[in-house]
């Protein structure tokens, strides 16, 4: 069984949601026992991938989270959102 593309599958689910899907941008980083996603998008969609009390992201991170494989030994995934407050 392959391993998915996490950071084609961020871009997949984040780009409808977007008014500006190409100002969407991804970095990558490994943290110790994590892999971690930081999601940058245009500073006016980034409510649109928050949500209503972070429901919209909440659910991002659950499936990008469950994308991994439980079987393999991957590093568990962090993904976050560069909300352009700090």
């Amino acid at each position: 069984m392959t391993e998915p593309d996490t950071k084609a599958l961020i871009k997949a689910l984040v780009a409808p949601l977007v008014r500006q899907p190409d100002k969407i941008r991804i970095a990558e980083s490994d943290q110790g026992k994590f892999h971690r996603f930081k999601l940058t998008v245009d500073r006016r969609d980034v409510g649109r991938i928050i949500g209503r009390q972070g429901h919209v992201v909440s659910a991002l991170r659950t499936v990008i989270e469950g994308s991994r494989s439980r079987q393999s030994h991957q590093k568990k995934i962090r993904f976050t959102v560069h909300d352009y407050r700090h």
